[in-house]
Protein backbone atom coordinates (compact mmCIF):
# COMPACT_ATOMS: atom_id res chain seq x y z
CA UNK A 1 0.00 0.00 0.00
CA UNK A 2 1.25 3.38 -1.12
CA UNK A 3 0.48 6.42 0.63
CA UNK A 4 1.26 9.76 -0.90
CA UNK A 5 1.90 12.55 1.27
CA UNK A 6 2.41 16.28 0.61
CA UNK A 7 5.92 16.73 2.29
CA UNK A 8 5.45 20.73 1.97
CA UNK A 9 2.42 21.08 3.83
CA UNK A 10 2.39 22.05 7.84
CA UNK A 11 4.23 24.72 9.81
CA UNK A 12 6.74 23.00 10.14
CA UNK A 13 7.51 21.05 6.74
CA UNK A 14 9.13 19.55 5.58
CA UNK A 15 11.36 18.50 8.34
CA UNK A 16 8.44 17.26 10.58
CA UNK A 17 6.46 15.96 7.49
CA UNK A 18 9.62 13.50 6.47
CA UNK A 19 10.64 12.54 9.90
CA UNK A 20 7.20 11.20 10.25
CA UNK A 21 6.99 9.42 7.50
CA UNK A 22 10.36 7.68 8.49
CA UNK A 23 8.30 6.76 11.62
CA UNK A 24 5.67 5.23 9.65
CA UNK A 25 7.57 2.98 7.21
CA UNK A 26 8.53 1.67 10.47
CA UNK A 27 5.63 1.09 12.11
CA UNK A 28 3.44 0.59 9.83
CA UNK A 29 3.20 -1.79 6.70
CA UNK A 30 3.06 1.03 4.39
CA UNK A 31 5.27 2.49 1.56
CA UNK A 32 5.52 6.40 1.41
CA UNK A 33 5.74 8.55 -1.58
CA UNK A 34 6.88 12.31 -0.50
CA UNK A 35 5.79 15.08 -2.87
CA UNK A 36 7.16 18.14 -2.77
CA UNK A 37 11.08 20.17 -3.14
CA UNK A 38 12.96 17.15 -4.19
CA UNK A 39 16.66 18.50 -2.86
CA UNK A 40 15.32 19.66 0.62
CA UNK A 41 13.61 16.09 1.01
CA UNK A 42 16.48 14.36 0.14
CA UNK A 43 18.67 15.98 2.42
CA UNK A 44 16.73 15.57 5.03
CA UNK A 45 16.27 11.98 4.31
CA UNK A 46 19.60 11.24 4.62
CA UNK A 47 19.93 11.79 8.25
CA UNK A 48 17.84 8.62 8.99
CA UNK A 49 18.05 5.14 8.85
CA UNK A 50 15.43 3.75 6.74
CA UNK A 51 15.00 1.09 4.06
CA UNK A 52 15.29 3.19 0.68
CA UNK A 53 12.61 1.04 -1.21
CA UNK A 54 9.88 2.10 1.36
CA UNK A 55 9.82 6.16 0.79
CA UNK A 56 10.35 7.53 -2.93
CA UNK A 57 10.49 11.35 -3.51
CA UNK A 58 8.18 12.77 -6.16
CA UNK A 59 9.24 16.51 -7.11
CA UNK A 60 6.48 19.49 -7.05
CA UNK A 61 8.26 22.83 -7.93
CA UNK A 62 5.28 24.90 -6.07
CA UNK A 63 3.99 24.86 -2.36
CA UNK A 64 0.17 26.16 -1.84
CA UNK A 65 0.88 28.36 1.11
CA UNK A 66 -1.74 28.40 4.11
CA UNK A 67 -2.87 31.78 3.55
CA UNK A 68 -3.78 31.11 -0.27
CA UNK A 69 -7.22 31.12 -1.73
CA UNK A 70 -8.10 27.65 -2.61
CA UNK A 71 -9.95 27.92 -6.29
CA UNK A 72 -7.08 30.29 -6.74
CA UNK A 73 -4.63 28.21 -5.94
CA UNK A 74 -5.67 25.06 -7.53
CA UNK A 75 -5.67 27.21 -11.17
CA UNK A 76 -1.92 28.80 -10.29
CA UNK A 77 -0.21 25.95 -9.10
CA UNK A 78 -0.83 23.52 -10.77
CA UNK A 79 2.24 22.00 -9.95
CA UNK A 80 1.82 22.43 -6.19
CA UNK A 81 2.31 19.09 -3.97
CA UNK A 82 -1.20 19.08 -3.46
CA UNK A 83 -2.11 18.83 -6.82
CA UNK A 84 0.38 16.85 -8.18
CA UNK A 85 -0.04 14.16 -4.69
CA UNK A 86 -3.72 13.96 -5.53
CA UNK A 87 -3.45 13.34 -9.36
CA UNK A 88 -0.76 10.47 -8.27
CA UNK A 89 -4.16 9.05 -6.09
CA UNK A 90 -6.59 9.74 -9.20
CA UNK A 91 -3.98 8.07 -11.67
CA UNK A 92 -3.40 4.81 -9.31
CA UNK A 93 0.28 5.87 -8.06
CA UNK A 94 -1.43 6.13 -4.78
CA UNK A 95 -3.98 4.80 -2.39
CA UNK A 96 -4.70 7.80 -0.14
CA UNK A 97 -3.44 10.71 0.13
CA UNK A 98 -2.32 13.03 3.67
CA UNK A 99 -1.74 17.02 3.46
CA UNK A 100 -1.19 19.07 6.69
CA UNK A 101 -1.47 22.10 4.26
CA UNK A 102 -3.76 24.72 3.45
CA UNK A 103 -7.15 22.45 4.56
CA UNK A 104 -9.28 24.89 1.42
CA UNK A 105 -7.01 24.04 -0.98
CA UNK A 106 -6.90 20.13 -0.40
CA UNK A 107 -10.68 20.14 -0.34
CA UNK A 108 -11.02 21.68 -3.66
CA UNK A 109 -8.05 20.16 -5.62
CA UNK A 110 -9.35 16.84 -3.76
CA UNK A 111 -13.41 17.39 -4.98
CA UNK A 112 -11.72 18.60 -8.53
CA UNK A 113 -9.22 15.98 -9.09
CA UNK A 114 -10.90 13.18 -7.59
CA UNK A 115 -14.40 14.04 -8.20
CA UNK A 116 -17.14 12.80 -5.40
CA UNK A 117 -19.02 9.80 -4.57
CA UNK A 118 -21.85 8.94 -6.52
CA UNK A 119 -24.72 10.11 -4.36
CA UNK A 120 -22.80 12.69 -2.24
CA UNK A 121 -23.21 16.26 -3.47
CA UNK A 122 -20.50 17.99 -0.83
CA UNK A 123 -17.27 16.58 0.50
CA UNK A 124 -16.97 16.82 4.99
CA UNK A 125 -14.21 16.85 6.99
CA UNK A 126 -15.15 14.52 10.09
CA UNK A 127 -12.84 15.02 13.29
CA UNK A 128 -12.57 12.50 16.66
CA UNK A 129 -13.39 13.97 19.44
CA UNK A 130 -12.44 12.26 22.96
CA UNK A 131 -15.48 12.25 25.37
CA UNK A 132 -16.54 10.74 28.57
CA UNK A 133 -16.93 7.20 26.62
CA UNK A 134 -14.20 7.32 24.32
CA UNK A 135 -14.61 9.40 21.45
CA UNK A 136 -17.01 10.59 19.08
CA UNK A 137 -17.13 11.76 15.46
CA UNK A 138 -18.33 15.57 14.45
CA UNK A 139 -18.97 16.43 11.05
CA UNK A 140 -18.62 19.06 9.00
CA UNK A 141 -15.53 21.19 10.73
CA UNK A 142 -14.86 23.28 7.88
CA UNK A 143 -15.20 22.27 4.35
CA UNK A 144 -18.92 23.43 3.92
CA UNK A 145 -20.06 26.38 5.58
CA UNK A 146 -23.33 26.71 3.46
CA UNK A 147 -24.85 23.20 3.48
CA UNK A 148 -28.06 22.21 2.25
CA UNK A 149 -30.22 20.06 4.24
CA UNK A 150 -29.78 17.18 2.37
CA UNK A 151 -25.79 17.47 2.61
CA UNK A 152 -26.05 17.26 6.29
CA UNK A 153 -28.01 13.77 5.90
CA UNK A 154 -25.23 12.78 3.34
CA UNK A 155 -22.85 14.06 6.05
CA UNK A 156 -24.85 11.90 9.03
CA UNK A 157 -24.61 8.95 6.34
CA UNK A 158 -21.22 8.84 5.69
CA UNK A 159 -20.20 9.43 9.33
CA UNK A 160 -22.67 6.71 10.63
CA UNK A 161 -20.53 4.24 8.43
CA UNK A 162 -16.85 5.85 9.56
CA UNK A 163 -17.94 4.77 12.45
CA UNK A 164 -19.16 1.52 11.76
CA UNK A 165 -16.37 0.58 9.43
CA UNK A 166 -13.42 2.82 11.52
CA UNK A 167 -14.58 2.74 14.87
CA UNK A 168 -15.95 -0.35 15.77
CA UNK A 169 -19.06 0.74 16.41
CA UNK A 170 -21.71 -1.77 15.65
CA UNK A 171 -25.22 0.37 15.56
CA UNK A 172 -23.41 4.38 15.96
CA UNK A 173 -25.77 6.83 17.50
CA UNK A 174 -26.15 9.86 14.83
CA UNK A 175 -27.65 13.56 16.05
CA UNK A 176 -27.68 16.72 15.12
CA UNK A 177 -25.91 19.85 16.96
CA UNK A 178 -28.65 21.94 17.95
CA UNK A 179 -29.22 24.98 20.13
CA UNK A 180 -31.55 22.74 22.45
CA UNK A 181 -33.09 18.80 22.52
CA UNK A 182 -36.46 19.87 21.29
CA UNK A 183 -37.90 19.67 17.79
CA UNK A 184 -39.00 23.48 18.01
CA UNK A 185 -35.72 24.83 18.55
CA UNK A 186 -33.47 25.94 15.54
CA UNK A 187 -33.24 27.62 12.62
CA UNK A 188 -35.51 26.63 9.80
CA UNK A 189 -32.67 24.75 8.24
CA UNK A 190 -31.88 22.68 11.14
CA UNK A 191 -35.93 21.78 11.36
CA UNK A 192 -35.73 20.53 7.65
CA UNK A 193 -32.86 18.31 8.01
CA UNK A 194 -33.98 16.57 11.92
CA UNK A 195 -37.07 15.66 9.45
CA UNK A 196 -34.76 14.25 6.76
CA UNK A 197 -32.92 12.78 9.83
CA UNK A 198 -36.22 11.08 11.22
CA UNK A 199 -37.00 9.86 7.98
CA UNK A 200 -33.57 7.72 7.22
CA UNK A 201 -32.14 4.85 8.25
CA UNK A 202 -30.06 6.11 10.81
CA UNK A 203 -29.96 5.46 13.88
CA UNK A 204 -31.03 9.02 15.16
CA UNK A 205 -31.55 10.32 18.23
CA UNK A 206 -32.61 13.88 17.63
CA UNK A 207 -30.62 17.34 18.75
CA UNK A 208 -27.91 17.41 21.14
CA UNK A 209 -26.37 20.59 22.49
CA UNK A 210 -22.61 22.10 22.82
CA UNK A 211 -22.94 20.50 26.53
CA UNK A 212 -23.30 17.24 25.02
CA UNK A 213 -20.19 17.42 22.89
CA UNK A 214 -17.93 15.49 25.35
CA UNK A 215 -20.47 13.37 27.47
CA UNK A 216 -19.81 10.52 24.38
CA UNK A 217 -24.37 10.65 24.70
CA UNK A 218 -23.88 10.43 20.51
CA UNK A 219 -22.09 8.79 18.00
CA UNK A 220 -21.71 11.42 15.36
CA UNK A 221 -22.27 14.90 15.63
CA UNK A 222 -23.66 16.61 12.49
CA UNK A 223 -23.55 20.35 12.02
CA UNK A 224 -22.54 22.96 9.17
CA UNK A 225 -18.76 23.63 8.91
CA UNK A 226 -19.25 26.76 10.20
CA UNK A 227 -20.26 25.92 13.63
CA UNK A 228 -18.00 22.77 13.60
CA UNK A 229 -14.70 24.96 12.92
CA UNK A 230 -16.08 27.10 15.35
CA UNK A 231 -16.40 23.86 17.73
CA UNK A 232 -13.30 22.53 16.90
CA UNK A 233 -11.49 25.73 17.52
CA UNK A 234 -12.79 26.23 20.73
CA UNK A 235 -11.82 22.92 21.97
CA UNK A 236 -8.42 22.85 20.98
CA UNK A 237 -7.85 25.91 22.45
CA UNK A 238 -10.10 24.79 25.73
CA UNK A 239 -7.75 21.73 26.06
CA UNK A 240 -4.36 23.63 25.59
CA UNK A 241 -5.78 26.55 28.47
CA UNK A 242 -6.10 23.50 31.01
CA UNK A 243 -3.05 21.85 30.55
CA UNK A 244 -1.45 25.56 31.30
CA UNK A 245 -4.15 26.36 34.02
CA UNK A 246 -2.47 23.04 35.84
CA UNK A 247 0.99 23.58 35.51
CA UNK A 248 0.68 27.03 36.94
CA UNK A 249 -1.31 26.55 39.42
CA UNK A 250 0.43 23.41 40.54
CA UNK A 251 3.78 25.02 40.77
CA UNK A 252 3.17 27.78 42.09
CA UNK A 253 3.90 26.39 45.34
CA UNK A 254 5.85 23.98 47.16
CA UNK A 255 2.78 21.65 48.07
CA UNK A 256 2.01 22.29 44.41
CA UNK A 257 5.12 20.88 43.31
CA UNK A 258 4.73 17.82 45.11
CA UNK A 259 1.21 17.36 44.31
CA UNK A 260 2.49 17.41 40.36
CA UNK A 261 5.15 14.76 40.97
CA UNK A 262 2.24 12.92 42.23
CA UNK A 263 -0.21 13.59 39.69
CA UNK A 264 2.48 12.91 36.40
CA UNK A 265 1.13 9.71 35.71
CA UNK A 266 -2.54 11.12 35.74
CA UNK A 267 -1.58 14.05 33.64
CA UNK A 268 0.31 12.38 31.39
CA UNK A 269 -2.49 10.49 30.67
CA UNK A 270 -5.31 13.29 30.27
CA UNK A 271 -2.85 15.11 27.63
CA UNK A 272 -2.28 12.26 25.73
CA UNK A 273 -6.48 11.21 25.75
CA UNK A 274 -6.72 15.51 24.39
CA UNK A 275 -3.82 15.28 22.33
CA UNK A 276 -4.83 15.56 18.62
CA UNK A 277 -1.67 13.88 17.26
CA UNK A 278 -2.67 10.58 18.73
CA UNK A 279 -6.00 10.85 15.98
CA UNK A 280 -3.06 11.90 13.44
CA UNK A 281 -5.40 13.80 10.74
CA UNK A 282 -9.65 14.32 10.03
CA UNK A 283 -10.65 12.84 6.91
CA UNK A 284 -12.35 14.29 4.33
CA UNK A 285 -15.19 12.17 3.33
CA UNK A 286 -17.51 12.18 0.13
CA UNK A 287 -14.43 12.36 -2.30
CA UNK A 288 -13.75 9.29 -5.00
CA UNK A 289 -10.51 8.63 -2.91
CA UNK A 290 -9.03 8.36 1.09
CA UNK A 291 -7.84 11.70 1.62
CA UNK A 292 -6.67 12.63 5.37
CA UNK A 293 -5.98 16.35 6.35
CA UNK A 294 -3.94 17.48 9.17
CA UNK A 295 -3.51 19.88 11.34
CA UNK A 296 -1.33 23.04 10.64
CA UNK A 297 0.89 21.97 13.60
CA UNK A 298 1.08 18.58 12.81
CA UNK A 299 4.07 17.37 14.19
CA UNK A 300 5.75 14.18 13.95
CA UNK A 301 3.48 11.84 16.20
CA UNK A 302 0.47 13.49 13.97
CA UNK A 303 1.99 12.62 10.42
CA UNK A 304 3.18 9.13 11.47
CA UNK A 305 -0.81 8.59 13.03
CA UNK A 306 -2.73 10.12 10.28
CA UNK A 307 -0.65 8.10 7.52
CA UNK A 308 -1.85 4.84 9.79
CA UNK A 309 -5.30 6.34 9.53
CA UNK A 310 -5.33 6.81 6.12
CA UNK A 311 -3.57 2.76 5.89
CA UNK A 312 -6.94 1.95 8.05
CA UNK A 313 -9.66 3.61 5.57
CA UNK A 314 -7.84 1.85 2.24
CA UNK A 315 -7.58 -1.78 4.07
CA UNK A 316 -10.71 -1.26 5.21
CA UNK A 317 -12.56 -0.59 1.99
CA UNK A 318 -14.42 2.19 3.79
CA UNK A 319 -15.82 4.61 0.63
CA UNK A 320 -17.37 1.40 -0.60
CA UNK A 321 -19.07 1.13 3.07
CA UNK A 322 -20.43 4.36 2.43
CA UNK A 323 -21.96 3.65 -1.33
CA UNK A 324 -23.70 0.88 0.02
CA UNK A 325 -25.23 2.76 2.99
CA UNK A 326 -25.95 5.44 0.45
CA UNK A 327 -27.84 2.61 -1.51
CA UNK A 328 -29.84 1.94 1.11
CA UNK A 329 -30.69 4.90 1.85
CA UNK A 330 -31.90 5.46 -1.67
CA UNK A 331 -33.96 2.47 -1.31
CA UNK A 332 -35.78 3.38 1.60
CA UNK A 333 -36.70 6.54 -0.01
CA UNK A 334 -38.17 5.29 -3.10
Amino acid sequence: MRIIVDAMGGDHAPEVVVEGAVAAIKEYDVQVTLVGDEDRINVLLKKYRYNPSRISVHPATEVVEMGESAATSFRRKRNSSIVLGLKLVKDGSGDAFFSAGNTGAVVCAATLTLGMLPGIERPGIAIIMPTLKGASLIIDVGANIDPKPTQLLQYGIMAEAYCRCILNRPKPKVALLNIGEEDSKGTGFIKEARELFEKSALNFIGNVEGRDIFTGVTDVIVCDGFVGNVTLKVAESLAETLLIFLKENLLSSFSGKVGALLLKPALKKFKKRVDYSEYGGAPLLGVDGVVIIGHGRSNVNAIKNAIRAAKEEVERKFNENILEAIKTETRLNL
